[in-house]
């Protein structure tokens, strides 16, 4: 379950070709593939980086988060590979559904936050 230095590690051509396939939203920068999301204020972020860390916790791969007021910075690399991984990829996919998933037809038990503003809690894009 540890990383190991056998990790395929991407070139920077092949991180960016992946990530506009595959992650919209995301960049590559300094070794790392990153994503800032907008969130509704303070609350909302600390409970957007929780959400982050409890996933991140769960598949034993550790970002670097930027918390502030009004967003989450998420950076991903995998330290003993020294690069990018196809564990990069996979947990930037679940937090991309975690942060992206609404209630809809599917659930229909759940209506969802009210569309007011105090309300907001992950605003839309912000790449």
């Amino acid at each position: 379950m540890s990383e190991t230095p056998n990790d395929k590690v991407y070139g920077e051509l092949e991180v960016r070709a992946r990530l506009v396939a595959e992650l919209p939203g995301w960049y590559y920068e300094d070794g790392a593939i990153g994503r800032r999301y907008r969130t509704g204020g303070w609350r909302a972020s600390l409970m957007v980086a929780n959400a982050i860390g409890h996933l991140a916790e769960l598949a034993w791969h550790h970002p670097d988060l930027v918390v502030s007021y009004p967003s989450v910075t998420v950076r991903l690399s995998t330290h003993s590979a020294k690069g990018i991984t196809d564990k990069d990829f996979s947990l930037a996919r679940r937090i991309e559904q975690w942060v992206g998933w609404r209630p809809g037809a599917d659930d229909p038990g759940l209506e969802g936050l009210p569309d007011e503003p105090h309300l907001v809690y992950v605003r839309g894009e912000d790449g």
